[in-house]
């Protein structure tokens, strides 16, 4: 009998990512900004290597808060215009991290 394939364990791709690597920037919309001050949930463009809990690690390291829980998107690049021809414009990863409610707030300004 052939046995069965375990997964791999820990990284699956890329490089072992410091805190400033993962979180790249915060997105600050309108949107964002209204869940942050009603929901405690801050959005962010993240490394598309990074996992949930890395995500949630470099948080806590970065900006000292208590994270709840990390809820990830890809987003995939818009069509646009260069001269003549049709491009895209790269994917990237949105990350909102959502912070307990004793947490201190996330300042960017």
């Amino acid at each position: 009998m052939a046995k069965a394939k375990q997964p791999p364990r820990g990284r699956i791709r890329g490089p072992k990512l410091e805190a400033h690597q993962i979180i790249i920037r915060p997105l600050v919309t309108e949107k964002g900004t209204h869940q942050s001050q009603h929901r405690n949930a801050y959005p962010f463009e993240v490394n598309l290597w990074a996992t949930k809990d890395e995500i949630k690690a470099a948080a806590i390291e970065l900006f000292g808060v208590h994270v709840a829980k990390v809820r990830t998107q890809n987003r995939l690049g818009k069509l646009r215009r260069y001269r003549f021809r049709p491009g895209r414009l790269s994917s990237w990863k949105k990350a909102i991290i959502t912070l307990h409610a004793d947490s201190p707030p996330i300042e960017f300004f």
